[in-house]
């Protein structure tokens, strides 16, 4: 083949010189029931034509987002993305550049990751922040690493509001560095009591507001509590929209914040590329992880750009490095970059605020439904419901009568009962009109 041109030999020379008598051993830490035991049920070969014709045919099979009235949030946002955005992102001096390792010809894009870092860092009431990563969920987990090299503990304390998956990436770098991770279970009211799990061998404590459930929270207590054992506390978000409305985990005292950046410039697009935030305090800048852009002058005393503080594993000892990434996501930390600078203050605010209130629009009128009650207390654009009916039944329901209605908790919370739960999301992008779709509909299939 053009492409794979080695031999049964050649593999066999391969696996012997890494210590291994078979393939399937190097995937030994995915766990078997992720893997599959046959080749998919496809034809081995088909022509190109007939090829295009059964993807297209299975694509008919989904709903696309912007087609019906669509409520699903739980990491991920539909946001208005200016069409500006994506024509200046495709300029080819952006479309095609890579790390700017040569700052002598990369000023452009050193000044725009510059000015990525200080809205990011304005944005989350932090004193800097890095250069992007790849998305929330793996800032996160680096987030807690970083932690345990600035306190020499081991230890995490995940909030029971934190997005499941975010608390599955940290327990599997965790794992693989024989970490502790204490992951309370899920707090649905946002009422746990986070301080009493804090010990002294506690390197951090995480916390996400507005949690998976919608909650907001108020980090200062916790950050009280959590000085007071000697740890950090990490802030996550995933709704970067709700830093417009909300006071900034910064002004709650928080030491790192991390959260995923896809809400502002970057569209839903099948799962990504998304782009992680990263902002802390300034005394920690030699343990943050990822790229830090830094303003300078040049030999001739003007204004320049350079990559600076370079501790990843592509400058220094790999076993000295802050971080394994091995990249930022460039081309979407511009398009954030751009959609900020064009919303300003003002408009990122007033986007917040319409944001709000259309969710507060809907908790009202599906809160109306007999038997469907809202669980929060206070909420930013996402809520969680809970319903008389399965969830994940009545989200099938709803779909089939052309309404994307949120996200069953189950789906992300197999083994916690919460069978009775949907996390629903509503933004700029939904109209009276699907709101009130939304709760007849509901109505329907209760």
């Amino acid at each position: 083949m053009r492409y794979l041109p080695l031999d049964s030999t050649d593999r066999a020379l391969m696996l012997a010189r890494v210590g291994v008598a078979h393939v399937d051993e190097l995937f030994a830490d995915i766990p078997a029931d992720k893997r599959l035991s046959a080749l998919i049920d496809i034809p081995r070969a088909k022509s190109e034509i007939e090829v295009e014709r059964a993807l297209a045919s299975l694509a008919t099979r989904n709903v696309a987002a912007g087609s019906v009235p669509f409520f699903l949030g739980a990491g991920a946002y539909r946001h208005h993305v200016p069409a500006s955005v994506d024509h200046l992102i495709q300029r080819s001096e952006f479309l095609t550049s890579y790390t700017p390792y040569q700052p002598e010809i990369a000023q452009g894009t050193s000044q725009v990751l510059f000015e990525f870092q200080t809205q990011v860092a304005a944005l989350t009431g932090m004193e800097i922040a890095n250069a992007s990563m790849y998305d929330g969920s793996t800032a996160c987990g680096e987030a807690v690493l970083m932690a345990h090299r600035l306190t020499r503990r081991k230890k995490a304390v995940l909030s029971g509001g934190l997005h499941p998956q975010y608390a599955d990436v940290v327990a599997t770098l965790a794992n693989m560095a024989s970490d502790e991770v204490n992951r309370l279970p899920p707090d649905i009211l946002a009422s746990e009591d986070i301080a009493a799990a804090i010990d002294d061998r506690t390197s951090c404590v995480v916390v996400q507001t507005p949690d998976f459930f919608g909650n907001l929270r108020d980090l200062a207590p916790i950050k009280a509590a959590a000085q007071a054992k000697g740890a950090l506390l990490i802030a996550v978000f995933t709704e970067a929209a709700s830093l417009g409305l909300v006071r900034s985990p910064g002004e709650m005292g928080a030491d790192i914040v991390v959260g995923e950046g896809q809400s502002i410039g970057n569209a839903l697009n099948f799962g990504g590329p998304y782009v992680g935030l990263f902002a802390t305090q300034l005394k920690y800048v030699r343990q943050m992880p990822g790229r830090l852009a830094g303003e300078t002058i040049d030999a001739e005393g003007k204004r320049s750009f350079v990559l600076t503080l370079s501790t990843r594993e592509q400058h220094i000892r790999r076993e000295k490095a802050t971080s394994n990434i091995c990249t930022n996501s460039g081309l979407c930390a511009l398009a954030f970059s751009i959609h900020m600078s064009l919303l300003g203050q003002t408009g990122l605010q007033r986007l917040a605020k319409v944001n709000h209130a259309n969710a507060v629009q809907l908790a009202d009128r599906l809160a109306g439904l007999k038997g469907v009650s809202v669980v929060n207390e206070c909420f930013f654009n996402e809520f969680t419901i809970r319903t008389p009916r399965a969830a994940g039944e009545l989200i099938e329901a709803l779909a089939k009568k052309g309404i994307i209605g949120g996200l069953p908790v189950s789906r992300l919370l197999p083994e916690a009962g919460l069978d009775d739960l949907i996390v629903v999301a509503n933004t700029e992008m939904n109209s009276d009109a699907d709101r009130a779709a939304y709760a007849a509909i509901l109505a329907e299939c209760l």
